[in-house]
């Protein structure tokens, strides 16, 4: 089964979301990752452009940190340590895996982040995702508020640095319940953008939250250095931030093969979402006309079935055809003097 993601067309060309849906879906096709949501088929419709997706139905980081919490029922705010460690072992990976096509993520936050029906969890919604050529950087605000790194808010030129800072602000929002900058919900606390803003810039956590063990406050502590080039994940020439001690009890090399077990498992009876009753309608977009350069977008971005990166491998070394052959001679150790295919047989 799959998800499909729809975007209103109307709404779309109102809003000039046209190049950012592109964008989005263009970078969806390149990724190929377990870690990432990946994207199967794109196509259209009269009133909306479709993206059917992985599915992913075990609810987002955020819907876990606040509706179930420790407690299984929301009133104690946060996640356990052992699948904090868990899904932040995925989601470095995921990024790393963006990283390394020179893709920017910039909205890693909780809610950005789906579990399966099998407990394990991978980065989505990549619309504000942007490629950056090699040596090249960006001074565009974008992002969420309070994930947004100092370089961000300075108009700073940026790389890679901007995801690992919001990871930090992640996993302290996945212990304590609330965001570094804002403070727990629990003081009534309205905090206004710029003083969030404010603190992202000048101030450090605070660490009152009982399950910041040492370990923990550590890896934070180093992703939230106001300085990109002493951030872990940044400095030394972008080092792995995996090689943290925090992350002693994954074994990357299963983990990236899909062999490591989730600490936690959906129930296949529960929706891990609120109520959808509680969802507005949007209400009708009026007064929007398409042209032929709105239908020459919406060609361009329904593509249909999406290949992924081992089967365009399969045809540009001619393995496909290889195997296409009627005459082809199964791979075999024969001694014969027979001309065997270069393929293998998967038992």
């Amino acid at each position: 089964m799959y998800a499909c993601k729809k975007l209103c067309k109307k709404r779309l060309k109102k809003k000039g979301g046209e190049k950012m849906a592109l964008l989005e879906k263009k970078i969806l096709e390149k990724v190929n990752s377990l870690f990432l949501v990946n994207l199967a088929y794109a196509f259209d419709t009269k009133t909306h452009l479709c993206l059917v997706m992985t599915l992913m139905n075990g609810g987002d980081l955020k819907y876990h940190i606040y509706n179930i919490g420790y407690d299984g029922k929301g009133v104690d705010k946060g996640i356990e340590m052992k699948r904090i460690i868990h899904y932040t072992a995925q989601i470095a990976t995921g990024i790393l895996h963006l990283h390394a096509m020179d893709i920017v993520y910039r909205d890693m936050k909780p809610e950005n982040v789906l579990l399966d029906s099998q407990g394990q969890c991978r980065l989505s919604d990549l619309g504000l995702a942007i490629e950056i050529s090699p040596g090249k950087t960006v001074t565009q605000m974008a992002g969420t508020g309070a994930y947004m790194a100092p370089e961000i808010l300075t108009k700073t030129p940026y790389r890679t640095s901007v995801d690992w800072w919001a990871l930090g602000c992640s996993i302290y929002e996945m212990v304590a319940g609330y965001t570094p900058f804002k403070g727990p919900e629990s003081k009534k606390e309205k905090v206004e953008k710029e003083e969030v803003q404010r603190r992202i810039l000048n101030e450090e956590p605070k660490w009152e939250h009982k399950c910041f063990d040492a370990s923990t406050k550590d890896i934070i502590q180093q992703f939230l250095k106001k300085k990109p080039e002493e951030r872990l994940g940044f400095r030394n020439n972008m080092e792995d931030p995996r090689k943290h001690e925090w992350f002693k009890s994954i074994n990357f090399p299963r983990l990236e093969a899909g062999l490591v077990d989730p600490p936690w498992v959906p129930k296949p009876n529960v929706v891990y979402a609120k109520d959808t009753g509680d969802i507005a309608e949007f209400s009708e977009i009026k007064g929007i006309v398409f042209d032929a350069k709105d239908e020459k977008f919406f060609t361009e971005f329904s593509t249909g079935a999406v290949p992924i990166q081992w089967q365009q491998e399969m045809i540009d070394t001619g393995l496909f055809d290889e195997l296409s052959d009627p005459n082809r001679k199964e791979g075999g150790g024969g001694m014969d003097g027979d001309k065997k295919s270069g393929t293998c047989i998967l038992l």
